[in-house]
């Protein structure tokens, strides 16, 4: 097992040993002693023995717990004699509470290292009443001996990822999975979430094709029908102010979303309900006091009772002031997997800017930027909960539930910042910045100048200025519209867009210093400014409404590719193409998809794209899906789930599903020579073709197709498009397992539109086969394996005719018989003669 720093931070020993330790202090009238108490060091290597390279945990220490929680020993050392006999010395260390802390060494040459702790004398205050400071002798440990190997020792092995259908839950010990996973916790277009945050990490997989796992009727929707023209013939889809399917959750394989339009405060029975991402199936729906699921957290907890991680689902509901502004927000939790109430927050501080960032171990954190006065502060949800003052054993674990908690005891920092900083602030990350611009105010600033500014939200340095940096606009654009874009705190570029320009101007996030400009985008891209580009792999893409996503360097400004999402039916009135937004950027794939602000929403023949984000190849298309008003598609464990609110107001899940293979052969007992027919099909066994209207129309099962065939098809399947002349079906491997227990192939076959396929082969020996056809999967599809048998006989040997034995002799064989023959003759000459003489007479 690879140590890792959470193995250094638990040190082997349990905190209740060292509770008890401190169990044994006499609590009150006690006499200080003059005389150092003795110590006792101790040093422990692990693994013993190793390999040579490999990491070993020190655990360090003594054998006296501290005083209290948040006590520690300094200045321990550790000496280290190598194999050569040369020494080195390790530290110095503190130690946690239990008297003891790890290290992590690396032997590099093959023998045996010795190793010996050195605990410096020292006092410890004692926090019991009557108890003064009681001094501590130094001691060194024994001699610890580490036999090290030429040969590495084995670590737990890596479980390698599934080439098989999975769900979850995932083994805990499955940490090679973990890149196939993914969760989707903000909602984006609220103040949940930063602006044009859309790139989601894990993913691994995300769909390549538009093969439907499931579909869940979300509202009414599709055809109206009736006396209703086409034009305005489908069911209300919701817009932008209506909000359906806002503020989705995945978190674990599961998507958790609001049943009810947002429209309204409170919506009269508004629920949230819980479906299994993988399977579709409906897990709980609850009524939270009509409050609107707002966003989630997995949230890693370490603290010196517990490691461990816990998933949340939160409201969020206003609290406001006299003049409707929010003063603070009053959060609940909730537990993904029932939908029970665990704990409140109350008093959440309404941030400036007013969105949620999340920290490495899912800490929420929360900025607030005030100008006018100068001040910094930064909220910290799990100190809100656990603020680590009391000293106590219970700060060391996690304990929120059945709690109304007060979160103004989070804040990490209130510091002070400079006065009158220019502008507003446009974004923050945790540990970097606040970054704000005079660019930022809607419809955008006017030239000639602009400025951005910057100030730290590091812990050591929070609130110093980073950089105050004004920048004289390009004189023909002096009076043009300047609109703040988005930022890349990874690449170090912050990006302002100029309206009347049409170019996007990038600039150095450490400095502030202009840095480059894009060439000038098509005129439709007047309209593209207000929504900036999304930034992911090294890139900034522009979309929207010329329909062209243009891909630059962020470092360069330089244009690397350009896709158009052409309107092949000419239903857009303006241009050739469609307009598009941006989902999301996951696994190396971009996401977009028809968008536009104007009634005529159902327009014919829009779709989704998945290109390559870094070299802008179309990877599959889909024709039948429009999402633009039904809230941002989601995606976890490498499924999308979204709203198809311009077709049918159903909720569809894509992604890679599973299939059933089946076989037979004829005969099943043959003769050797004679050829053997293997047949069977391949079919879609995803849960929503066993709903009841796919079930009814294919009652053998949905045929599997190739990955090329996979939009029309899904469309053929879901939608009731007519069925595709031109679907192919997926090749299938015939092994068998011979009589002499050689396994080889014998073929490929390719299934058709129906799933179907077959193949002949000759065996080659007598004796019983076991036949193996395999399906190994696609992009759409994990593979499937079906088994059947034969024997094979040997051929019975030709059989010649019967010979008679003749022993008579030539006077039997032949005068006898011609004697009897002329005997014969005679008699019936004379029978003839008598006929005629009575006829005569």
């Amino acid at each position: 097992m690879k140590t890792n720093k959470n193995q250094i931070a638990a040190v082997f020993i349990i905190i209740a040993f060292a509770v008890s330790l401190l169990a044994a202090y006499p609590t009150s009238n006690a006499q200080t002693t003059s005389a150092p108490k003795p110590t006792y060091a101790f040093i422990g290597t692990t693994p013993n023995p190793v390999g040579v390279g490999q990491e070993v945990l020190l655990h360090i220490g003594i054998s006296e717990a501290t005083a209290g929680t948040y006590f520690k020993w300094t200045g321990l050392t550790v000496t280290v004699t190598k194999p050569d006999n040369t020494t080195e010395t390790l530290g110095p260390f503190s130690t946690d509470a239990t008297g003891g802390t790890g290290s992590i060494y690396v032997p590099t040459m093959v023998g045996t290292y010795k190793f010996q702790t050195h605990f410096p004398a020292q006092t410890m205050a004692i926090a019991f009443a009557g108890v003064g400071a009681i001094p501590y002798a130094a001691s060194d440990s024994p001699v610890t001996s580490l036999v090290v190997q030429q040969n590495p020792i084995q670590y737990f092995p890596a479980i390698p990822l599934p080439t098989e259908y999975w769900n979850r839950p995932i083994n805990a010990q499955f940490e090679q999975w973990a890149p196939l996973t993914g969760n989707w916790l903000r909602a984006i277009g609220s103040y949940t979430m930063p602006p044009d945050d859309k790139y989601i990490p894990g993913n691994q997989g995300a769909p390549e094709t538009a093969h439907v796992l499931w579909n869940y009727q979300y509202a009414e929707g599709g055809l109206a029908g009736g006396n209703i023209t086409a034009e305005g013939g489908g069911m209300e889809m919701g817009d932008a102010y209506v909000g359906k399917f806002l503020n989705t959750v995945v978190i674990n394989g599961v998507l958790y979303f609001n049943r009810y339009d947002s429209t309204g405060a409170p919506v009269s029975e508004q629920t949230v309900v819980a479906i299994n991402l993988k399977t579709g199936e409906e897990l709980w729906e609850k009524n939270w006091n009509n409050t609107r699921l707002s966003f989630g957290q997995v949230f890693h907890w370490k603290g010196f009772n517990l490691d461990g991680t816990f998933a949340y689902l939160f409201t969020s509901t206003p609290v406001t002031g006299a003049f409707g502004q929010t003063l603070s927000y009053t959060w609940n939790a909730y537990d993904p997997l029932t939908g029970r109430w665990l704990y409140q927050l109350i008093n959440v501080p309404a941030g400036n800017p007013d969105y949620n960032y999340y920290g490495p171990d899912g800490i929420i954190y929360r900025y607030t930027v005030d100008t006018t006065n100068g001040r910094l502060t930064e909220w910290n949800s799990s100190r809100a909960i656990n603020p680590e003052l009391s000293g106590s054993v219970a700060d060391g674990s996690w304990t929120p539930i059945g709690s109304i908690i007060d979160a103004r005891q989070g804040y990490d920092y209130n510091v002070s910042i400079p006065h009158g900083l220019p502008g507003a602030v446009c974004n923050a990350q945790f540990d970097d910045c606040v970054l704000g611009s005079t660019s930022s105010a809607f419809p955008g600033a006017t030239g000639p100048t602009l400025t951005s500014w910057a100030i730290s939200t590091k812990t050591a340095t929070a609130g110093q200025l980073i950089f105050n940096t004004t920048w004289t606009v390009p004189s023909d654009y002096a009076q043009g519209t300047w609109v703040w874009s988005d930022v890349s705190f990874t690449d170090r570029v912050f990006i302002i867009s100029c309206k009347e320009s049409l170019r996007f101007y990038g600039f150095d996030l450490n400095t502030g210093n202009y840095i480059w400009q894009t060439e000038q985008e098509p005129y439709l891209a007047y309209y593209d400014k207000w929504y900036g580009p999304m930034i992911a792999y090294g890139l900034f893409y522009s979309e929207r409404q010329s329909g062209m996503t243009i891909a630059y360097n962020i470092h360069t400004g330089q244009r690397e590719w350009t896709y158009n999402c052409t309107d092949y039916y000419a239903q857009v009135l303006w241009s050739n193409n469609w307009p598009t937004v941006f989902w999301f950027a996951t696994d190396g794939k971009l996401y977009l998809s028809y968008a536009t602000h104007h009634p005529n929403l159902q327009a014919k023949g829009a779709y989704m794209t998945c290109l390559n984000a870094t070299t802008g190849e179309v990877i599959y298309t889909n024709s039948w899906f429009d999402s633009w008003w039904g809230g941002t598609p989601v995606i976890g464990d490498g499924i999308i789930a979204g709203l198809n609110a311009g077709y049918d107001n159903r909720i569809y899940a894509f992604g890679k599903g599973a299939t059933e293979t089946t076989v037979q052969a004829s005969p099943t007992i043959s003769v050797n020579g004679d050829k053997v027919m293997v047949q069977g099909y391949v079919t879609d066994i995803a849960p929503g073709t066993k709903a009841y209207d796919v079930a009814a129309r294919f009652p053998q099962g949905v045929p599997a197709v190739s990955d090329a065939s996979q939009t029309e098809w899904m469309q053929y399947v879901y939608m009731q498009y007519p069925r595709p002349t031109n679907a192919t079906g997926v090749p299938v491997t015939i092994s068998v397992l011979d009589p002499n227990n050689n396994t080889y192939s014998v073929g490929t076959a390719t299934s058709d539109a129906n799933g179907y396929y077959s193949f002949t082969f000759t065996p080659k020996v007598e004796g019983q086969y076991i036949l193996s056809t395999n399906f190994p999967g696609s992009k759409a599809y994990y593979g499937s394996t079906a088994e059947t048998a034969i024997n094979v006989e040997n051929a019975p040997e030709a059989t010649s005719q019967p010979v008679i034995q003749n022993n008579t002799s030539a006077y039997d064989a032949y005068f006898v018989p011609a004697v009897v023959a002329i005997i014969i003759a005679i008699a019936i000459v004379g029978m003839v003669m008598v006929l005629l003489l009575r006829k005569r007479a």
